[in-house]
């Protein structure tokens, strides 16, 4: 089999993240202590955030010169947030209050890529959990005819140029938050209805709130 520098590239990204995941099992092994070791849960959050970039990077760079195709399938949303309030829970490790919110009006049943959608609000949710002072929350609920699943937290919120360039729809910087962003808009955008397409949104609220809207 015949390598070329871009299967180069991606086969060692796929091989750093299979080697950090190793790494973040072996951090989750190490036994629980009486009194919190904030060191050990802080490798281990920093650990697994770095196996989502990894998993990011390699996502966006398959997409380049062509769409992200999501697999897309009907599930439940009630499932999917419970589900990744269950996985902030375990990230966030009693440090922080994790709870999950569905409104009323959310169907039994919406039509998405679930691992896509959750790779995006987990990667929110380690934003959230690096500046979060107590509490996160996972919701679901309805906007203008789409599913909207949002991460909400009470940090201190999304700086203003983070803000403006989700709102024009403009290029976020290839590192830190502006990875996950950009990952988090190529999902949601690959989610198509009828001509209309998913989208990013962030605003403050009492913290930082992103949502994706899935038509």
């Amino acid at each position: 089999m015949k390598f070329d520098g871009a299967d180069l590239y991606a086969a060692l990204i796929h091989e750093l993240k299979n080697d950090l995941g190793l790494l973040s099992l072996t951090l989750d092994g190490i036994p629980q202590q009486d009194e919190r070791d904030a060191t050990v849960d802080a490798a281990r959050l920093l650990c697994q955030g770095v196996v989502d970039r990894l998993q990011q990077s390699l996502l966006i760079y398959k997409a380049i010169g062509q769409p992200i195709r999501p697999a897309i399938d009907a599930w439940s949303p009630h499932d999917a947030v419970h589900a990744i309030r269950e996985r902030a829970a375990a990230l966030a490790r009693g440090r922080i209050r994790v709870e999950a919110a569905l409104a009323p009006d959310v169907p039994e049943i919406w039509f998405f890529d679930r691992d896509l959608i959750e790779m995006a609000l987990i990667n929110a949710i380690h934003n959230s959990l690096a500046h979060a002072r107590s509490t996160l929350r996972i919701e679901a609920g309805m906007t203008e005819g789409c599913l909207a699943l949002t991460v909400r937290d009470d940090s201190a919120g999304y700086p203003e140029h983070l803000l403006a360039g989700v709102a024009e729809n403009a290029a976020f910087q290839a590192r830190g938050t502006g990875l996950g962003l950009q990952f988090s808009r190529l999902i949601a955008q690959s989610h198509d209805n009828q001509g209309r397409r998913g989208e990013l949104r962030l605003h403050n609220d009492g913290g930082a709130v992103f949502s994706l809207l899935l038509p």
